[in-house]
């Protein structure tokens, strides 16, 4: 995929939103790590679970699709998620609990989960 292609997806996503509960956890690792970005896990280990990392410790790939952007991060998925997927708009909230192993929000007994709404086609 070239910038050019993965800037047309972007554009023409937008389809992840976050709750203000969100924002906040995302400003605080902002200010703590810099930079972040997300990354929709589907793997068995988080299950489910956003995945927060300082912009560069994960590496984005052809097969990754940016959803858009919360908080100012960019969120991607992967490309064979992001097709059984495609209908569906992801809202990132905030809930109790323990983040992924190596997710940002690891440790502050809060972690991020993904809802969603399945948007009209």
């Amino acid at each position: 995929m070239t910038e050019a292609d993965h800037n047309a997806d972007t554009a023409s996503l937008n389809k992840v939103t976050a709750t203000p509960d969100a924002l906040k956890l995302i400003a605080e690792l902002q200010s703590e790590y810099g930079p972040v970005m997300f990354h929709q896990s589907g793997g068995c280990c988080d299950g489910s679970s956003p995945m927060c990392y300082a912009q560069g410790d994960f590496l984005i790939g052809d097969q990754d699709v940016q959803l858009g952007e919360i908080g100012g991060a960019p969120f991607y998925i992967s490309r064979s998620q992001y097709e059984a997927w495609k209908h569906t708009d992801l809202i990132i909230d905030v809930v109790p609990g323990r983040g992924g192993m190596f997710s940002l929000d690891n440790g502050r007994e809060v972690r991020f989960l993904t809802r969603s709404t399945i948007c009209k086609i």
